[in-house]
């Protein structure tokens, strides 16, 4: 995409863990690229312990990446994350009590970010905005709830907050961590719809982080899929639901059958078992150890992304080529 407002390229992100007689190097993230572009929705799909949110976190600069390149908006980012970046990539958390004060009104987090982020906005222009952003987000009359204290919204209403918050800054990215992970079923959908309101409404693009493939169907125009730090599939929605290639994606569409597909079979759907902890990993595919197709090359080399179609993508050796 010679167009993306934001590229990822080899990023990597390790820890140290254990103590002084067995430190070992945990690899979060190993050599990950993908594009984003405008006015775009991306998923970011896989178990916990994948990799998602340490992804997230450096492109916000919470963590600094160990290495690779970002290049947001044009510009090449350094270790440290400025603020007009931040600004233009906010992060919306999974738990909203990460960004906003519990024993403070809903307008005082609102207005300062405005202040901060909007100087050149007057007292009762901020005001007007304020009330404006909780209007696009859904959160009815803005005025009233500009008032209220966090703890008398629901979770979903506190939810739609920080992507008001967000927005304040006019972002042209929202990283969004899981944000709806934490809400009743019957109320996750009025939060997707907010992040398609801000890809079609406001063009502002969006990386939602999560585990659950039926919200990422929903809402996505890409997916990426993860697996132990590593990207293992990459394509459009429609490729990657309709079309899986990797063992790995087929055994999350197992724990989220479509009603309309057929079964799939015992053969070839993989062991479920548990993701590993990469600490000091070795050569091999990570997903050899629970793959049902897994071959002798699987074991001692990583497999590379290859392009099955000009928009989907797979690391496996097991997938034919076209």
């Amino acid at each position: 995409m010679t167009d993306a407002i934001l590229q990822v390229k080899d990023l990597s992100r390790y820890f140290r863990v254990g103590g002084f007689r067995s430190a070992g190097t945990l690899h979060a993230t190993d050599e990950v690229s993908f594009e984003v572009a405008p006015s775009e929705i991306v998923a970011l799909v896989g178990e916990s312990g994948s990799g998602k949110s340490t992804i997230a976190r450096v492109l916000a600069g919470l963590y600094p990446p160990t290495s690779g390149q970002i290049i947001f908006e044009g510009q090449l980012q350094g270790r440290r994350t400025s603020r007009k970046v931040r600004g233009r990539m906010p992060m919306v958390f999974q738990d909203p009590f990460g960004s906003i004060n519990p024993v403070l009104r809903v307008g005082h987090s609102l207005l300062r970010s405005l202040k901060l982020h909007r100087p050149d906005l007057d007292k009762a222009a901020r005001r007007a905005e304020a009330v404006s952003l909780l209007e696009r987000v859904g959160l009815l009359p803005g005025g009233e709830v500009l008032r209220r204290y966090p703890h008398e919204l629901s979770g979903g209403q506190r939810q739609r907050l920080g992507f008001a918050q967000a927005l304040a800054s006019r972002p042209s990215l929202i990283l969004a961590d899981e944000p709806v992970s934490m809400l009743d079923v019957s109320i996750r959908i009025g939060l997707l719809n907010v992040m398609r309101g801000l890809r079609d409404n406001e063009h502002v693009s969006v990386l939602y982080i999560t585990h659950d493939l039926a919200s990422a169907r929903y809402v996505a125009d890409r997916m990426i899929v993860l697996y132990a730090g590593r990207i293992v599939e990459e394509g459009t929605t429609q490729e990657v639901i309709g079309f899986p290639s990797h063992p790995y994606t087929r055994l999350l569409m197992a724990t989220a059958p479509d009603p309309r597909l057929p079964l799939a079979s015992d053969t070839d759907v993989a062991d479920l078992g548990e993701p590993p902890k990469v600490i000091n990993p070795g050569p091999g595919c990570r997903f050899a150890p629970r793959c049902p197709l897994a071959m002798d090359q699987c074991l001692v080399s990583t497999p590379t992304m290859v392009h099955l179609s000009p928009t989907q993508r797979v690391a496996c050796y097991a997938v034919e080529q076209p």
